[in-house]
């Protein structure tokens, strides 16, 4: 576009072109503007870490907090009832908290009345800790039965499981993490470990692939069970 000054005609008000310009420069920057925050987020990815809250806590909330990233902590009821303040410091850190049973058992191996209790002082503890009321839940191991999803129903809970797996639990190193988090596609969630150091190193890497595919990470939807905007 040229950027020579033109005569104005004197025929045309000069309120009238500058309101012509103005028009136009708001036009110009809307259609600019709403590309570039579409392109920001294109879809959703649920980061979730099982088994805290745990010495490695804080090391972890640091490292997601200076990656911009967000994550659904499934806690064991056992550690969140220990240690209240790294619940807390979850919360505060802008995540999520959901129910990982109290003691992180083969449920499905378990009666009724014990499902039930592993589930329910999980519950207790995370609200006590001040990580409010959880709505989601991540059976240990990923495994369920009817009994199971019986138990988590009657308590508001959906079922959350994964659709790709890290195996940090499986001592994946940091460069495999990142490739599987590469996998992710919008609404998919991801397995990782709260105590695991290969998992908290591949965190700068999956920020920036994820930011690469237009990809954010958002919460978990109780409705849908699937990652959406925070």
């Amino acid at each position: 576009m040229s950027t020579r000054p033109r005569t104005r005609p004197a025929s045309r008000p000069l309120t009238t072109t500058l309101a012509a310009v103005a028009l136009a420069a708001a036009g110009t920057l809307t259609a600019n503007a709403a590309p570039a925050q579409a392109a920001a987020c294109n879809g959703y990815v649920g980061l979730t870490f099982d088994d805290g809250p745990s010495s490695s806590t804080p090391a972890l909330l640091n490292a997601l907090t200076q990656n911009g990233l967000r994550a659904t902590m499934f806690n064991q009821g056992q550690y969140a009832a220990a240690n209240p303040s790294r619940v807390q410091a979850q919360v505060n850190a802008g995540m999520w908290v959901g129910n990982h049973s109290y003691t992180h058992p083969h449920l499905t191996q378990l009666g009724q009345s014990q499902i039930d209790s592993e589930i329910s002082r999980t519950q207790q503890a995370i609200a006590a800790a001040g990580g409010g009321t959880p709505k989601l839940f991540r059976p240990p191991y990923g495994e369920t039965n009817s009994t199971v999803k019986a138990v988590t129903a009657r308590y508001g809970l959906t079922e959350i499981i994964w659709d790709v797996d890290s195996q940090d639990w499986n001592g994946a190193g940091a460069d495999a993490i990142v490739q599987a988090a590469g996998r992710l596609g919008n609404g998919q969630i991801i397995l990782m470990h709260d105590w695991s150091a290969n998992s908290r190193a591949a965190l700068p890497r999956i920020a920036q692939g994820l930011a690469a595919r237009g990809l954010c990470a958002g919460r978990i939807s109780p409705q849908t069970g699937r990652a959406v905007a925070p």
